[in-house]
């Protein structure tokens, strides 16, 4: 059971819990023993973020690549964001 429940990331001791509960009650009607929180969390909490800096605001790809004791800082365009990952791959091989 342990092996169930971890492979459904769940808590060995709550599963064993629900299969004596399932097992004295096999009308499958299920136990309202349980109370729900007073003021209950919202599944969704919005948060804030900053927009995304788009190419007109000049936004820009940033890499630091550190190798052999060289360290390589690049600041390239977003607005060629495909050249850059090529160069990039050129670099590491």
């Amino acid at each position: 059971m342990a092996a169930v429940a971890l492979a459904n990331g769940l808590n060995a001791n709550m599963l064993r819990k629900w299969v004596a509960e399932a097992d004295s009650n096999p009308q499958g009607a299920t136990p309202v023993d349980h109370k729900l929180p007073a003021n209950p969390v919202p599944a969704f909490v919005p948060l804030a973020l900053a927009a995304p800096r788009s190419p007109a605001d000049g936004g820009d790809i940033r890499i630091e690549v550190r190798r052999a004791g060289t360290t390589v800082s690049i600041c390239w365009p977003s607005t060629s964001g495909g050249t850059c990952a090529a160069w990039l791959r050129d670099l590491l091989r």
